[in-house]
């Protein structure tokens, strides 16, 4: 049997969300939840999809940036492709970052788990006080990124 088409799995993908998840993986792992988050099945595969464009496009835009200050933190060369555990941190580890910066809670009190319940609401919240992405407190989120630790896999 040849393997799967990633590209035409892509496509299809894409095709069926109108609107993609930016922390999708932080949402599969369950680190995190959103209201706005929809699921759904492809190629026995779960995808998540975002039910707003704009809440689609604040969230790419934290991420992205996230992704820019991550670099040197997670030693990331610019060129090349994300490693899925890597990923995660950046992600689970950048949403937690954020919680605990709105809480105004030490980004190194040691949890690591804290899951965040809503990122529309942490987003929300995160514009609301800072006023835009660029003025979150990224050296606060990025000790949450650097120290999170993704679940170990159980072997059998």
């Amino acid at each position: 049997m040849p393997p799967p088409d990633e590209d035409a799995f892509r496509r299809l993908s894409d095709e069926a969300r109108e609107h993609g998840c930016a922390f999708e993986r932080a949402l599969l792992s369950r680190c995190a939840q959103c209201s706005l988050a929809r699921s759904m099945l492809l190629a026995e595969r779960e995808l998540i999809g975002c039910e707003s464009a704009s809440a689609s496009e604040r969230c790419r835009g934290y991420r992205a940036e996230l992704r820019e200050k991550a670099l040197f933190a997670l030693r990331i060369d610019a060129a090349g492709p994300w490693p899925f555990g890597k990923e995660i941190r950046l992600q689970c580890g950048g949403l937690q970052g954020l919680r605990r910066a709105l809480d105004d809670g030490d980004a190194d009190d040691g949890e690591t788990t804290a899951r965040v319940e809503d990122v529309d609401a942490l987003m929300r919240e995160a514009l609301e006080r800072y006023g835009a992405l660029d003025a979150l407190p990224y050296s606060r989120v990025m000790r949450s990124v650097i120290r999170y630790e993704p679940r170990r896999r159980v072997r059998r």
